[in-house]
Formats: C-alpha cells, sequence, structure tokens
C-alpha cells in the first residue's frame, strides 16, 4: 500500500512539472520508478501505458485554458507516432548508451541556449498567436522525438520544447500546450508496441494505474499554471530543466564520481535560482 502512495506522489509530480514546463514526465517518473529495480523495458511500458490516461487529461485542459496551436499538432502528431511506435517495438536492439549522450549533449547546448535568450534577448511583444512549424520540419522533428521518447522512457518533451522554443516570437504558452497536447498520440502508439513486443503479462497495470491517478489529478493544474505564469519566466523554467536533466543523463552514462555529481548539480540550482530571481527582477523594471 505504501509502494502505490509512493507512485500515486510520482505520477502527480511528473505530471505537474510536464503539463506546466512542456516536458519531464517521462525523465521525472523512470528516475524514481528504476530505483525500485523495475527493468528498463517494464518501466518505458508503464509510463507510456499510464501516458495515455494523464496526456489525454492534460491535453483536455490545456485546449480548455487556450494553451494549443492545433496546426502544429496535427503537423507532430503522425511522424511522433511512427517513431515511438518504432522505437517501443526495438527497444531491446537499440545501443541507448550510445545513442543518449549524443541527444543530451546537443539538448544541453540548447537548454544554454533557451535560458539566455529569455534572461537577455526577449520581447514579449514580438510573440506571435502561432508557432508556424513547417511540415518538413515537423516530419523530422516528430519523428526523432517519438522514436527517442520510447527507447529513453522520455523525450517527446525535453526534446521537442527545447526545438521549438528556438524558433524567436513562437508563444511559449502554446509551445508547452501544444506538445503536451500531441503526447497523448505518442502515449498510444508506444504503448501499442511495447503490448506487441513485450506482452500485457510484462506490465505491472497496478503500479501503471496509480501512476494515472496521480497524473489525472496534476493535470489541469499544471494547464492552468502555464495560463497565468508570465512567458519569460516558462522559458527561464523550461531552459533549467532541460539543463538540468541533461547534465544528470550524461553524468549516469559517463559515470561520474557522486561527489561530483551533488556539487554540480548544487552550483546549477543556485544558478538557475539567481537567473529566475535575475529573470523576474528585469521584468518588474520594464513595468
Amino acid at each position: 500500500m505504501r509502494k502505490l502512495v509512493i507512485f500515486a506522489f510520482i505520477g502527480f509530480f511528473a505530471q505537474l512539472i510536464d503539463g506546466a514546463l512542456g516536458m519531464a514526465y517521462g525523465v521525472t517518473s523512470s528516475s524514481l520508478l528504476l530505483t525500485f529495480g523495475i527493468a528498463p523495458a517494464a518501466v518505458s511500458a508503464t509510463i507510456h501505458l499510464s501516458e495515455i490516461v494523464t496526456t489525454a487529461a492534460s491535453g483536455v485542459s490545456h485546449m480548455k485554458f487556450g494553451n494549443v496551436d492545433r496546426p502544429t499538432l496535427y503537423k507532430l502528431v503522425i511522424p511522433g507516432s511512427i517513431g515511438a511506435f518504432t522505437g517501443a517495438c526495438f527497444l531491446s536492439h537499440l545501443p541507448g548508451d550510445v545513442i543518449k549522450p549524443i541527444i543530451s549533449i546537443f539538448l544541453l547546448c540548447l537548454g544554454i541556449y533557451v535560458l539566455f535568450r529569455f534572461l537577455f534577448n526577449f520581447n514579449p511583444d514580438n510573440q506571435k498567436k502561432t508557432i508556424d512549424l513547417s511540415r518538413k520540419k515537423s516530419i523530422l522533428l516528430g519523428f526523432i522525438s517519438g522514436f527517442a521518447d520510447s527507447t529513453g522512457g522520455g523525450g517527446w518533451g525535453p526534446i521537442t520544447t527545447p526545438v521549438l522554443l528556438t524558433k524567436k516570437g513562437a508563444s511559449v504558452r502554446k509551445i508547452i500546450g501544444t506538445v503536451d497536447t500531441s503526447e497523448f498520440a505518442i502515449a498510444v502508439s508506444a504503448s501499442a508496441g511495447f503490448l506487441i513486443s513485450l506482452g500485457p503479462g510484462e506490465v505491472n497495470w497496478t503500479w501503471t494505474i496509480t501512476l494515472m491517478l496521480g497524473g489525472v489529478v496534476a493535470a489541469p493544474i499544471a494547464a492552468w499554471l502555464i495560463r497565468i505564469l508570465p512567458a519569460y519566466l516558462l522559458g527561464v523554467l523550461v531552459g533549467g530543466i532541460i539543463i538540468l536533466t541533461n547534465v544528470r543523463t550524461l553524468f549516469l552514462s559517463w559515470s561520474i564520481n557522486n561527489i561530483w555529481t551533488v556539487n554540480v548539480f548544487i552550483f546549477l540550482l543556485i544558478g538557475w535560482g539567481i537567473a529566475i530571481f535575475y529573470a523576474v527582477r528585469q521584468h518588474h523594471k520594464k513595468k
């Protein structure tokens, strides 16, 4: 019973971050679930099955609050679904230890760019009402993000959100809401792939349903939060999350000493806190 309560809190916390920042449900929940000694493929399957319900609840909430750019949503769904299904079917045959660090270095650079852009070069008056993602870019971005999501237990938001945030003038709120809503299709496709490759008997349905319940409670709260939080602050928060999650992935991949890991994370958290304080202060000066 105690473990189920913990899983419910994991689902709530992971969805609250994911719904408010457009990423990190998979990263947060997979990190915590792996500490219970669950096999990586089973963890990824559990997360994606729970996301079918949590992303549906999140998508409805984001649409209700006007956080979704529908044209971009439709462009991302099909290539993302194909990539997620493919990744889920071939998870056990992929050299994840080789691929993950390369993707993480790329995303770390994007995270630094996003953070500094919203700190020093952000003009709220230049934000557009749409994201304006071309068909060609959406196919490439959707497939890669969906594929990475299945193979790593999380990757749709951590890849799609920062890439879209590099587009100048794109609405931060719309990006987060669109990415989070489109994740429903990715979760369904990945789950279908896992059920085919692993079989339903390999999934712990009690854990999955518990994660779902926690996530469903958090979904409308997260959608409301990005409706009221200013764009500059969302950008700084997202940039910080991108940096922290990818530094963590790199340290795990390279087996960095725990003392170094703790010291680096303390340094990054302090720097992130200073960045948030600076962003808020600069915004109030401009008023």
